[in-house]
């Protein structure tokens, strides 16, 4: 399978998952890998947007959303899995 196809996998799993709570780990180099929790809130052609969870995050009355590319759970930069 191609990079191609596989970018359009996974953008079709993260469009069926949209709405739904996931759990967000992002490996930065050799520290301990950082952990958020979230819901996805959209996906576009190159990137999907998560609204990350505040009671986690510590960030009062605001909603945070951090966006990712497809390209990052591709190159296992991070992964994304159900709550």
């Amino acid at each position: 399978m191609g990079e191609k196809e596989e970018l359009l996998r996974i953008k079709s799993r993260l469009d069926h998952s949209i709405g739904q709570k996931v759990r967000l780990t992002a490996k930065k180099g050799k520290k301990k890998p950082i952990v958020r929790h979230g819901v996805i809130e959209e996906t576009f052609p190159s990137i999907f947007i998560v609204k990350l969870d505040n009671a986690i995050e510590q960030i009062p009355s605001s909603s945070r959303r951090v966006s990712y590319s497809y390209t990052d759970i591709l190159t296992k930069a991070i992964e994304v899995a159900p709550c």
